[in-house]
């Protein structure tokens, strides 16, 4: 596919990235997490390939907003403990 084309796939990013946003990106990407199936790497939501649509917008937030990898990752394990804990 060309760049045009992924770019035309790809879900608009906000014009600057709040804390809420934030907050919707770290969901997106727990949600829409890889697993393995016989048939590859899926979304554990939408069985899309991974990384599905809402995970890479999860992504991109996270970077427009600064963050990075290792940043990312401590947000997200943070997220998920505190989600066990609810």
């Amino acid at each position: 596919m060309s760049q045009a084309g992924e770019m035309l796939d790809e879900l608009p990013l906000p014009p600057y990235v709040t804390a809420e946003d934030v907050g919707f990106a770290v969901q997106a990407i727990t949600v829409h997490a890889p697993e393995q199936w016989p048939s590859g790497l899926l979304c554990r939501n939408d069985h899309a390939p991974h990384p599905c649509r809402l995970h890479r917008w999860g992504q991109r937030v996270l970077a427009q907003r600064g963050l990075t990898d290792t940043e990312t990752t401590a947000l997200l394990a943070h997220y998920q403990s505190s989600a066990v804990r609810r």
